[in-house]
């Protein structure tokens, strides 16, 4: 392992950046009722823009993966060593994921907490259960067999999904309500799961789902390989368009008996959005690594994505406190300081559709200004 090339790609971290800043834009607008389609989620079947953040993401860290670990392994560090880090660090990020759902855990403005409500479920908690698992597999496993662990689970998945039956319902429902994601979650996460949900007791990043989803880090593992390979970077280039076009023709075939859908991570999604990953990922290698051509003028992005969790966890806590701080109007009235704000300085911008759209861009704007700090004064925070 050792001898094959370990500098990470300048594109991966600009991608890495180019899917936080997608991520807080597609998370912060000025009005829900407000929202372009490609910035909301699917409704259930389907995908939008918005549907490729998080699957990028974890696609991301399962690059990321091959790199890291390759240049501790040439520090010296031992597989025993390594299982250690991997447990460390998703045990930290998902208790980062529970502390951000419980802030500010009932103590100021009047915050409603309980554990018994609690959403136990989140998108830093999936991360971190990816990343224990495909972290582990990764040492203790080949390239060949990370490869059909992959699709041992994808197929496990949809066999569960279309065969398993749901107690009332039957077996292969792929409605909100009646599949196995959704019995499974209701059972065992019975008033954890997310308020926000198509349907309650569905939870998104739930339980059963999280199976694809380790699948989805799996195959960025497999292209951490190939970008790790001694083949040239030109052959490269080739390889990430020729299985990023494959798998997304495979994904909209396997779309026809199971669609792809972001709420279940279906398999067909987890193929479909691994190769969309690496066509995006081919463009910007091919254009940075390769030609040298957008190097400085992705510079923004590469450092929006060096503190990539830490922008995630102060995204969350500053949206909550700007809903949760209140002060009252000149007639009386409490108002949040998120209604203040956007009613002050954004609605008399004009039409309202694009009006939530600038609050977004000003959202990226200002979490680039943190990271900008932090990037300039040297604060990496490693989680």
């Amino acid at each position: 392992m050792s001898a094959l090339p370990n500098t990470r790609p300048v594109s991966l971290d600009v991608f890495r950046g180019a899917t936080i800043a997608g991520m807080m834009l597609v998370n912060n607008p000025g009005d829900w009722s407000y929202v372009y389609p490609p910035f909301r989620h699917a409704a259930w079947h389907g995908w939008t823009y918005t549907d490729t953040v998080f699957p990028f993401f974890l696609w991301i860290v399962g690059v990321a993966m091959t790199f890291s670990f390759a240049k501790r392994i040439e520090r010296g560090e031992n597989a025993a060593t390594l299982a250690l880090h991997i447990t460390k660090r998703s045990a930290i990020i998902f208790v980062l994921g529970l502390l951000l759902a419980a802030f500010p855990f009932g103590l100021v403005f009047n915050n409603n907490f309980s554990f018994a409500t609690l959403r136990i479920p989140g998108v830093l908690q999936r991360i971190a259960v990816c990343y224990f698992v495909v972290g582990l597999l990764f040492l203790r496993s080949n390239y060949k067999q990370q490869l059909l662990i992959t699709a041992a689970l994808l197929v496990f998945y949809w066999l569960a999904m279309m065969l398993i039956p749901v107690p009332g319902y039957g077996a292969g429902v792929l409605e909100p309500t009646g599949n196995l994601c959704w019995y499974i979650d209701s059972n065992l996460l019975a008033g954890h799961t997310w308020t926000g949900a198509p349907v309650p007791g569905f939870d998104p990043e739930g339980i059963f789902s999280t199976i694809p989803a380790i699948a989805t880090t799996l195959f960025g593992v497999l292209t951490g390989h190939l970008l790790r390979s001694e083949k040239t970077a030109e052959e490269k280039t080739i390889w990430l368009f020729v299985y990023g076009s494959l798998l997304l023709f495979a994904g909209a075939v396997m779309d026809l008996w199971f669609p792809i859908n972001k709420n279940l991570w279906t398999s067909s999604y987890a193929v479909f959005m691994a190769g969309m990953s690496m066509v995006v990922l081919g463009v910007c290698y091919w254009l940075i690594d390769v030609r040298g051509l957008i190097k400085n003028l992705t510079k923004p992005l590469e450092i929006y994505g060096i503190n990539a969790i830490t922008v995630y966890v102060l995204a969350g806590l500053f949206a909550k406190l700007s809903w949760l701080i209140k002060f009252e109007n000149a007639d009386g009235t409490l108002i949040s300081l998120k209604s203040w704000y956007y009613e002050t300085l954004f609605l008399p911008l004009g039409d309202p559709m694009v009006v939530s759209f600038l609050h977004s861009l000003a959202y990226v704007a200002g979490l680039y200004l943190v990271a900008y700090v932090m990037y300039r004064y040297k604060w990496i925070i490693k989680v």
